[in-house]
């Protein structure tokens, strides 16, 4: 009997996938895409159109399972052009470093962040992009928002799963929270 090798490991089967998500939390990352001007200083805030788990329409950062041997900034980059195009140019630090580690529970109000079909582990990077952005895969479209927008209560309550906490929080971080 022959032994395959299996070279691409970080993909599992619809049906493997939902036995390990009710088994460990899952690893994820979040990005919020940033336009900054000159100085570096935030001026847009990048999110995306999808429809919710619920079937809504709802606001959402981009955001996405790391495979099994893939980097942290594999993961990101690939993320980033699957939802917001091949030309989106994003820049990322030589070394990235999240800004805060959000974890999603299947139960509601254990923390901020909800995901019903899993524990996540979110890692969450503010992502500078330089070029042009055209959603992809199920993002309908891409809006830019004023820091002071993003924040607004209006924008906020289009967010699900605690996503919109992770945005304040973003703008926090980059001195923009209004």
């Amino acid at each position: 009997m022959t032994e395959i090798t299996e070279t691409m490991t970080g993909w599992l089967a619809p049906e493997e996938l939902e036995s390990v998500r009710g088994r460990m939390p899952i690893l994820y990352v979040d990005a919020v895409p940033v336009r900054v001007d000159d100085a570096g200083v935030v001026t847009r805030v990048g999110l995306l159109l999808r429809i919710a788990q619920d079937g809504g329409v709802s606001r959402a950062l981009v955001s996405g399972r790391v495979l099994y041997h893939e980097r942290i900034r594999d993961a990101l980059l690939r993320h980033l052009e699957k939802d917001l195009g091949p030309v989106a140019l994003p820049s990322l630090p030589a070394s990235p470093v999240p800004f805060t580690v959000a974890e999603y529970f299947p139960t509601p109000g254990v923390t901020p962040f909800h995901d019903p079909r899993q524990h996540a582990v979110s890692l969450a990077y503010i992502v500078p992009v330089r070029g042009d952005c055209r959603p992809r895969q199920d993002a309908l479209d891409l809006e830019w928002f004023t820091p002071d927008e993003a924040a607004s209560p209006m924008v906020q309550q289009e967010m699900t799963s605690g996503q919109g906490v992770l945005l304040k929080q973003a703008l926090a971080f980059v001195g923009r929270l209004p």
